[in-house]
């Protein structure tokens, strides 16, 4: 894939330190080193390693990346991995996407509580989800849910919320099956999961009886305009209005099978606040990219945002999450601890085939690059550690003229 004309690394690079003196001492210590992977992800500062091929004897140097979470540049090669990991996790059933989104006035208080507020959402939306899917009322059945939390909205504003993909249905409890140990597979009604009102009315609750629960633990800080929060009386009060306000919970129509499930995730597992393709220009003032206008209906979507430079990186260090913060996460059926032993007890009540071992699609698709000039193996000959220069140097592309002699 060829490199975008323009990156976020180059508006850091060129305005990063600029930024940094003005903003001095309103910038963490995370904010920082993001910006600093970001400006050295791929250059000479991080290192790097020079491959040959075997063929043409064509040169290139490759130069390391950063890897942080935060790298529009880094997600790639680090979704096809996690996607090769889940792929095998997959059910032959219909999958849901479901979403539940914060309030304004509760996301204002996730800004300066990133860590607890965060952790409430994951908590309180698996919390509902599986306490209506489990009600015989709905469901009646142990379901899984693989979650990951997104805190922007298309225009990088500070907008918490977490994607759910759910199988179509779960493992009914012992004592309601067929099955000779009780379970079975119920398999939810076609193109209908469970209901939205029910699971936004039940979200809320909880959440904000979590929220409550953490002011009283006293784990929540409050600065600025919000200070007076830290009140018990005046938290009370601002949240009087959100017991009566509706909570978004959206449910999307079910997927076209397994392998667009893992198309669908792949968009949004290591997504970050805005990808380097959506950037058009950047001058002296100000950063212009693509965004979409959600309210809007059809092209009218499509829109274009130009906003200062200094607006735009404060954007985007806005999602930077806290250190340790794991934002895609497994509940239900899919809890890490007994995944591998519920999705195999899955496939056996749906009677299907377990997986037998070998490479999946996903992992097939991780080839080792192939020489530009004529496709021949590349093969490393070199690797030189951060700020050295290496002693190869590249070689030119050379054209291949290939002569059907036949």
């Amino acid at each position: 894939m060829s490199r975008p004309s323009l990156e976020v690394a180059d508006i850091f690079r060129g305005h990063g330190p600029a930024w940094r003196r003005a903003n001095a001492g309103h910038v963490s210590l995370s904010q920082l080193k993001v910006m600093s992977a970001i400006e050295n992800c791929r250059t000479a500062a991080l290192g790097g390693h020079v491959a040959r091929c075997e063929d043409c004897a064509h040169s290139q140097i490759s130069y390391n990346s950063c890897r942080n979470r935060h790298c529009p540049k880094c997600q790639g090669a680090a979704a096809k991995n996690w996607l090769a990991a889940r792929e095998a996790d997959l059910l032959p059933v219909p999958y849901y996407h479901v979403v539940f989104t914060l309030p304004a006035a509760i996301a204002d208080i996730a800004y300066q509580n990133k860590a607890v507020v965060y952790g409430l959402l994951f908590k309180a939306s698996a919390e509902t989800m599986l306490t209506i899917a489990a009600d015989p009322k709905h469901l009646g059945a142990r379901i899984g849910i693989t979650s990951v939390l997104h805190t922007w909205g298309s225009a990088m504003t500070h907008h918490p919320h977490v994607h759910m993909i759910v199988p179509g249905g779960g493992i009914s409890p012992p004592g309601g099956g067929i099955s000779l140990d009780g379970e079975r597979w119920v398999a939810c009604r076609p193109g209908f999961f469970l209901p939205v009102r029910v699971l936004s009315r039940l979200f809320r609750r909880l959440f904000l009886e979590k929220l409550i629960v953490a002011h009283k633990a006293s784990h929540l800080k409050f600065f600025g305009d919000h200070a007076v929060l830290a009140d018990p009386q005046a938290f009370a009060a601002y949240l009087a209005p959100l017991r009566r306000s509706e909570w978004v919970v959206y449910a999307k129509r079910p997927f076209g099978g397994p392998q667009a499930v893992l198309a669908y995730l792949s968009r949004y597992t290591h997504r970050v606040a805005i990808a380097n393709s959506r950037l058009i220009a950047v001058d002296g003032h100000s950063v212009t990219f693509r965004w979409k206008d959600y309210r809007a209906e059809g092209r009218d979507r499509r829109k274009v945002m130009t906003l200062a430079t200094a607006e735009f990186i404060r954007r985007f260090l806005i999602h930077v999450l806290p250190q340790g913060f794991h934002r895609i996460r497994h509940y239900g059926l899919l809890a890490s601890g007994t995944r591998a032993d519920n999705i195999a007890r899955a496939r056996e009540l749906l009677a299907v085939a377990i997986p037998d071992g070998q490479p999946t699609a996903a992992a097939a698709g991780q080839t080792k690059p192939s020489c530009p000039c004529c496709g021949g193996r590349m093969v490393l000959i070199e690797v030189f550690e951060r700020g050295a220069t290496p002693r190869y140097r590249p070689t030119a592309p050379t054209i291949v003229i290939r002569v059907d002699t036949s």
